[in-house]
């Protein structure tokens, strides 16, 4: 077996190291988290063994990928990968949108820390989507969905009366649209994340997580 291959498969099994991380392309990380998304919808993720993770982690991280998802607590990121502690980044904000922090996040989890993938991750039904799409206001949380209305300016193909939260497919296509403003505005913002992904280094995906199925699709 090649290197790759046994990497990858120790990978799958237990705790990533930096040999390990080093020989992962961007396509077989991928790959393992649509594998352990799939483990997750139909009940049979892996043994975490978490007490001996925590110990063999203290002193060092080599992830395979930053996620960045939505504040939604029905969106538990590690678990709908079936992922465990030390497998991956993951950055957590209401309506899953970049800012400098977020950005900077994930050029130290790429650049510095060898992470293979940035993932954005949406999901059905989100709060925050919703919530620009009638474009709500309150306190710091106005300027927040501001961040939204882009992608809800963006989505054609509904009537004026159409474009509101009590519109699921409207919903849907904002949800959408709003992971891929967000992919387009990291490789804009992100001269170094950008780099990375001309090169090869990483990828930069979206997918959205369906809150009544557990599965992940990924957007094309």
């Amino acid at each position: 077996m090649t290197a790759l291959v046994l990497a990858f498969a120790a990978v799958a099994n237990a705790q990533v190291t930096k040999e390990q991380q080093s020989v992962l392309t961007p396509d077989k990380v991928l790959t393992d988290l649509m594998d352990g998304n799939a483990r997750f919808v139909t009940g049979k993720v892996a043994d975490p063994e978490i007490k001996k993770r925590i110990t063999n982690s203290a002193d060092h991280q080599y992830p395979k990928a930053v996620v960045l998802s939505c504040l939604d607590s029905r969106v538990p990121v590690e678990l709908v990968f079936d992922q465990r502690l030390g497998d991956i980044f993951v950055g957590r904000v209401a309506g899953n949108i970049e800012d400098e922090d977020q950005l900077g996040s994930m050029e130290f989890a790429t650049k510095l820390s060898g992470a293979k993938l940035v993932f954005v991750l949406g999901h059905s039904s989100c709060g925050a989507v919703k919530g620009a799409c009638d474009d709500a206001k309150l306190g710091n949380l106005t300027a927040l969905l501001a961040r939204i209305r882009p992608a809800v300016d963006a989505t054609e193909g509904f009537k004026p009366d159409e474009r509101t939260s009590a519109n699921k497919k409207f919903v849907e296509k904002v949800t959408e649209e709003n992971v891929r403003q967000t992919m387009a505005n990291i490789r804009k913002d992100s001269p170094v994340l950008a780099e990375l992904e001309t090169s090869g280094e990483i990828k930069i995906v979206g997918g959205i997580y369906d809150l009544q199925t557990g599965k992940v699709s990924l957007l094309k």
